[in-house]
């Protein structure tokens, strides 16, 4: 039975499923910026190609997508020390320095591929599989609309969309019978939890120390933890959260501490002590035109510029929209947690319906001991699917 669900293709996953907007690897960072804003995604494709009236390439040139960009990659730019004291510059860069080097995290298959095939690529480092959309018809009239469109989501004649780890595990979760008693094993006899990569900070430290570790959490869509004195986990500062906020909140993380950025990041919008604290910390570090950047948006009183209503399309992902929030949908930055006996299949329970890709794991005082994530999960499944054969 567990080799006949690893053998559905993946199209069985993407019914339904809306075709990515996307940018041109040509773009600058400011212009990334705006399409996010405008579009209210959490984030866009973005492509080696750019088929529009202006473009010299040919339609006929294959295209690709090469990564993807959101919010949480130009706060952390922006919050680099050169980039502070030079905001609008920094603005002009071109998009690809927010694409890492040698990047895996975008992977492309056909919709004919075979569900394993997805799980192999997610286990090699994808955090998207990009599928060609094949219920739509691209008639001439809809291709003239979609170039004359302002971020197209046509390349190589054909639409596409995101598969994510997300989708994949709720197709598993769905069939989770099918893995017993696997999925009613703890965690802890299974080899799911990782205990070398594991991101954490004190409370007490600079949250510009930790601008390198969010970063990093990003890749391995997991999390930054705040630890207490006694190693115990009290939050986290999250890229899923990271990516609701206007991007002045790069001036937060490289003056506040980890355990005020945690404040100030969290839903409902930071408090007005901590929105004067950076600016008074700004003009004592001379970043007066990143303080300027921040005065020039009007709504950044109001806390519907930092928060925004969760997203259906992409896990975790809050999609950004102009005005007002959910709290009920909205990430805080309260730590998900589970212990080394925790089963399987819970774990993967509580990682969905907190819309997150990760677990972390504490011993019974609360000290953190590890982390469980998706990609651990799939591996599990992964062996499973291989005992079985």
């Amino acid at each position: 039975m567990g080799l006949s669900l690893f053998s559905h293709e993946v199209s069985d996953l993407c019914l339904g499923k809306p075709p990515v907007k996307s940018l041109s690897i040509s773009a600058t960072v400011g212009e990334a910026l705006s399409a996010l804003r405008l579009l209210g995604e959490s984030s866009l494709s973005v492509w080696s190609c750019e088929h529009s009236e202006k473009s010299d390439k040919s339609e006929s040139e294959d295209c690709l997508c090469v990564g993807k960009v959101c919010m949480v990659d130009v706060i952390c730019f922006l919050g680099k020390e050169e980039n502070l004291s030079c905001p609008a510059k920094a603005l002009e860069a071109p998009l690809e320095v927010l694409i890492p080097k040698g990047s895996a995290l975008v992977r492309h298959l056909e919709p004919n591929a075979s569900l394993v095939e997805a799980i192999d690529l997610i286990l090699e480092g994808a955090h998207n599989i990009v599928i060609p959309i094949q219920s739509r018809r691209i008639t001439a009239t809809r291709k003239m609309l979609l170039h004359s469109h302002s971020f197209n989501t046509l390349h190589n004649n054909r639409e596409y969309c995101w598969l994510t780890q997300e989708d994949i595990l709720r197709y598993l979760l769905n069939s989770i019978g099918r893995f017993s008693p696997i999925s009613n094993s703890p965690i802890n006899s299974l080899q799911a939890i990782d205990t070398e990569n594991i991101l954490a900070v004190h409370y007490d430290d600079p949250s510009s120390s930790a601008l390198p570790l969010i970063s990093e959490s990003l890749v391995q869509q997991t999390s930054v933890a705040i630890l207490d004195e006694d190693g115990k986990v009290i939050g986290e500062i999250s890229p899923y959260t990271i990516n609701t906020c206007h991007e002045s909140v790069a001036a937060a993380v490289a003056t506040l501490s980890a355990g005020d950025l945690m404040s100030y990041i969290d839903c409902g919008g930071p408090p007005d002590e901590l929105v004067q604290l950076v600016k008074d910390r700004l003009e004592e570090k001379k970043y007066g035109a990143f303080l300027e950047f921040m005065e020039e948006d009007s709504t950044l009183s109001s806390a519907s510029s930092f928060c925004s209503t969760s997203s259906d399309e992409e896990f975790g992902w809050g999609r950004r929209s102009g005005g007002g929030y959910s709290a009920r949908l909205v990430r805080r930055s309260e730590a998900i947690v589970c212990y080394p006996r925790s089963s399987l299949v819970a774990v993967m329970v509580q990682a969905l319906s907190h819309r997150v890709s990760y677990v972390w794991v504490v011993e019974e005082d609360g000290t953190l001991s590890g982390i469980v994530t998706f990609a651990s999960m799939f591996k599990v499944f992964r062996e499973c699917l291989r005992s079985m054969a």
